[in-house]
């Protein structure tokens, strides 16, 4: 068995044989252990679709918009690291459009730490279903992971909020219980708590 860092490694120097700079070969590398550890197909994708791009390199995205249509099929890679270097200000347009990724499962690593970095959920909605990704720490999917991920018509990029899934009433009876532990403080507790009995001699 392969070790992630050999996995990242090999993805790295592949990606830049084929024509995309260190800089981007590098967060492939990433990108693709971190499939790899989700029990995804990073390998497998990533090796189809640099045998797909190997005599025609594809185009970078510009600017994300809130709706991206293009005729040509879009890389995952670029649109992926655009994602993950805007991330702070992408989130404000709440959800985002794509039509025509290629590989998209390659895209999934990026929104995962794009996750991290805003500290936000992110749902990736596909055609045949949907990941959830939660700061780069969980990623699920309700999509069979034999799919070859090969195109998707259209990806929905969703950007959720953190909110508790409790109520104030349940917080609070909670926290009541909690103060059971509570130790009272003493005299005794005083003066063997941290800082007692030293001389301020200044």
């Amino acid at each position: 068995m392969m070790s992630f860092s050999e996995i990242e490694t090999v993805s790295k120097r592949a990606s830049k044989a084929i024509g995309y700079s260190w800089g981007i070969a590098e967060e492939i590398g990433k990108s693709v252990r971190i499939l790899e550890m989700f029990n995804l197909p990073g390998i497998s994708t990533l090796n189809q679709y640099l045998k797909k791009i190997k005599n025609k390199h594809p185009k970078k995205l510009k600017n994300i918009l809130k709706i991206n249509q293009s005729d040509e099929e879009l890389c995952p890679i670029y649109t992926g690291v655009s994602i993950l270097d805007n991330c702070n200000q992408l989130e404000d347009f709440n959800k985002i459009k794509f039509s025509n990724i290629n590989y998209p499962l390659l895209i999934i690593p990026f929104l995962s730490r794009s996750s991290e970095i805003i500290n936000k959920p992110i749902q990736a909605i596909l055609d045949e279903g949907k990941f959830i990704l939660n700061s780069n720490k969980t990623i699920l999917t309700n999509i069979e992971k034999s799919n070859n991920f090969k195109n998707t018509k259209e990806l929905i990029i969703e950007f959720g909020e953190n909110k508790n899934l409790f109520t104030d009433t349940e917080w609070k009876e909670l926290y009541k219980l909690s103060e059971d532990t509570f130790v009272p403080e003493t005299d005794s507790l005083k003066n063997s708590a941290a800082g007692a009995g030293l001389t301020d001699n200044d």
